[in-house]
């Protein structure tokens, strides 16, 4: 955060709105949602419809209707927006590009089938692949720096895809990822990062692209190219009662269910999820252009979904270098004996990133094949070596309450880094059963507890756990001070990776000093602070860390605290 000196012991911190910068980290961080969620607005358009076959589209599932999308769409937008209609039928078309005030609405009774031809969705346009921007063949439905979008309806979008066509791309994309990767590492303008033509990067089905207020209700996806919905830089995103299936008898790669992708203020509620990878994967970003682009996803709402086979049921990475804060999932169910993890969190030293404010309650797992919880910063990925890179993740802040699991292999599996542990992972009122290993696995996790959960049976006890500390951190690090918000204490934990001089110092809205925790000199290792707050009235306070090693440059980080009474 940037400070700004105003008179000497006196600095200001920006006001910020409430319902996105206010780092809540415990149970209390529940309250935040109605304020969120006051922020996600549907878009509204005008009561106006232009039906698809007045543009010379024929439903028979042989005519090309892909012009018939242009024309409908570009009418309807210049005249101030409505809905563009598609009637019962079969629709063959290429790529559509919504424009803004335009609700593409898919009756019941009709199908849009998208063409397999790659030619259908050139020229390039500017998008992403797998967190890297670039120019590349359109997204099926696609929409760049547009207000007011929808698909809606009861109808259905068939991506076509098969192992036939898009799916066997995923082998010969290994070479143009890596050049895509070569090119983002060397901060090549994304203008001549060019593919398309000869090429092998399969484009997502739905993505809106630096676009806000976004909608998608009711329609059914089935069988993306590759991720299907994928809102990249957006926000005030609406997806609600959506279905996604990945058909079950092919291979299904990458065909991740929803990928809010460096977006704010994202409502997924009441959806279905039958895929080939993620169900629900929140990123922000890869490595270099995930660094350059640095926006985070936050603000994310997960609502009464239900996920059956994939990788994970609600995710969050691997490409997620830009951070990801503030995800509140509830009453949602997982079940598949192919999907693999509930709730996955994974990272590397190659992309770094934070994941910081984790909450979920009330989730169901009838069964998963592996872990019920896992995280990892040690994530495996071809070409990268997971815990030997330079860009060390932060994983902060994990509160997850009332989860059911009746079958998995592990409950809780994590690994965090000797240089950057996990911190803060909070457990409460669950239980698993039918628990292969019943003892979970941390390795490297700070702050873990269990209040009132059992596996198969046996209650868990624990205080504070913490593992690896003989291990000296890598970096210098201030954490999430937890709990947040507290009444009246908090613990504020710290480290150093080398001998240093440190000042910790707690500070009110106006700049004002009013604790000096730490000011002295301390060794190598990781640090906890107690800062008690019970003479102080309730508001936003600040936590500055200062460091000062002998042969290095200073250290300086800030973090916002909430004292509520």
């Amino acid at each position: 955060m940037k400070i700004i000196f105003i008179t000497a012991g006196m600095f200001f911190f920006p006001c910020f709105s409430a319902a996105l910068h206010q780092q809540a980290s415990d149970s209390t961080g529940w309250d935040r949602v109605p304020i969120i969620l006051q922020s996600i607005i549907p878009p509204q358009f005008p009561a106006k419809d232009f039906l698809l076959t007045s543009s010379g589209a024929v439903g028979d599932g042989t005519t090309d209707c892909t012009n018939a999308f242009a024309t409908a769409i570009d009418s309807c937008s210049k005249s101030g927006g409505g809905r563009v209609v598609v009637p019962a039928g079969t629709y063959l078309t290429g790529a559509i590009h919504l424009q803004s005030d335009v609700n593409l609405y898919v009756a019941a009774g009709a199908t849009i089938k998208f063409l397999t031809d790659p030619a259908k969705y050139l020229p390039v346009v500017y998008t992403r692949f797998q967190g890297e921007e670039c120019m590349n063949y359109s997204p099926l439905i696609y929409s760049y720096g547009q207000q007011n979008i929808a698909v809606t309806g009861a109808g259905m979008l068939d991506g076509q895809a098969t192992s036939g066509n898009w799916w066997a791309w995923k082998n010969p994309s290994d070479a143009d990822s890596y050049t895509l990767d070569s090119m983002a590492t060397l901060n090549t303008p994304v203008a001549q990062r060019i593919f398309g033509t000869g090429h092998y990067l399969r484009p997502t089905f739905f993505q809106p692209y630096q676009c806000n207020n976004i909608l998608v209700q009711g329609v059914t996806f089935k069988d993306s190219p590759m991720w299907f919905l994928n809102p990249v830089l957006c926000n005030n995103v609406s997806i609600l009662d959506v279905t996604i299936i990945a058909n079950s008898g092919d291979s299904r790669p990458n065909t991740d269910g929803c990928d809010p992708e460096c977006c704010t203020n994202v409502l997924i509620k009441g959806c279905s999820f039958n895929t080939g990878d993620d169900c629900i994967a929140i990123k922000s970003g890869k490595k270099a252009d995930g660094r350059r682009v640095n926006v985070p996803s936050s603000n994310i709402v997960i609502q009464n979904c239900r996920m059956q086979d994939g990788h994970g049921g609600i995710t969050v990475g691997s490409e997620m270098t830009g951070g990801v804060r503030n995800v509140f999932a509830e009453h949602d169910t997982m079940n598949s004996p192919n999907l693999q993890y509930g709730m996955r969190f994974k990272t590397n030293t190659s992309r770094g990133g934070f994941i910081e404010n984790i909450y979920a309650r009330n989730i169901y797992i009838n069964q998963v094949s592996t872990d019920a919880i896992y995280a990892t910063s040690t994530y495996s990925i071809s070409g990268e070596y997971p815990s030997v890179g330079t860009y060390i993740p932060v994983m902060d802040n994990f509160y997850i309450d009332s989860m059911k699991c009746n079958k998995a292999s592990n409950a809780l599996s994590m690994d965090g880094l000797p240089s950057s542990h996990i911190s803060n992972v909070v457990l409460t009122n669950s239980i698993f059963t039918n628990i292969t290993n019943q003892t979970n696995h941390a390795s490297y996790v700070d702050g873990l507890s269990y209040v009132n959960v059992s596996i198969n049976g046996n209650i868990l006890t624990s205080a504070d756990e913490k593992s690896g500390q003989n291990e000296l951190p890598g970096q210098f690090l201030l954490r999430q001070n937890y709990p947040n918000p507290f009444n009246p204490s908090t613990k504020i934990n710290y480290q150093l990776p080398e001998a240093s001089h440190v000042t910790l110092r707690i500070y009110d809205i106006m700049g004002r000093e009013v604790a000096v925790l730490v000011d002295g000199n301390k060794g190598a290792g990781y640090y906890t602070a107690v800062f008690d707050g019970a003479r102080l009235a309730s508001g936003v306070y600040f936590t500055r860390l200062i460091v000062q090693p002998q042969d290095s440059k200073q250290f300086v980080k800030v973090k916002k605290m909430l004292l509520i009474k």
